[in-house]
């Protein structure tokens, strides 16, 4: 008895040019239905409301610069308030409270901002500590009475500029 060959044996070639043109259409349908504009100027921020009136006769915030010093390693050297010496950051704070006062009557903490000039290489826990200071005095009762509410930084400097 012969063999008989199969027909089935052949390949049977697949045309992919029609899957390879409906892969194509379904693109470019995405691409042109594809909103990517998003809407300029459509930000959901809430603005705190208007005070009401602005007094144009207020005074300037009184600025206060403290200035503080680092040697090579980062350590702190020392403190100036508007120029002059401070020892320590508890000084700073006494000579903060000369000029607001805890009672925060019209010159109190908002009208005084503290502007924060420290060296390039001041460790980072000297700023914080700094800014604590000015910020704030702490009661026993965990309460915190209010001193500066605005402290604002200099553009560091690095060192040889």
């Amino acid at each position: 008895m012969a063999k008989r060959e199969s027909q089935l044996a052949d390949k049977i070639a697949i045309d992919m040019t029609p899957m390879i043109d409906v892969v194509f259409q379904l693109i470019t349908f995405f691409m042109l239905t594809l909103k990517s504009v998003i809407v300029e100027g459509d930000f959901d921020i809430k603005m705190p409301l208007g005070a009401g009136k602005v007094d144009i006769d207020a005074a300037p915030p009184t600025v206060m610069r403290v200035q503080m010093k680092a040697d090579a390693a980062g350590e702190l050297t020392g403190i100036t308030l508007n120029g002059g010496p401070v020892a320590d950051f508890e000084q700073l704070r006494q000579k903060i409270i000369g000029v607001v006062g805890v009672n925060q009557g019209p010159g109190g903490a908002d009208n005084t901002e503290v502007e924060l000039d420290c060296d390039y290489g001041l460790k980072y826990g000297n700023v914080i500590k700094a800014i604590s200071y000015v910020s704030g005095v702490p009661q026993g009762d965990g309460q915190v009475i209010d001193l500066v509410k605005k402290i604002k930084f200099t553009p560091p400097k690095k060192p040889g500029r």
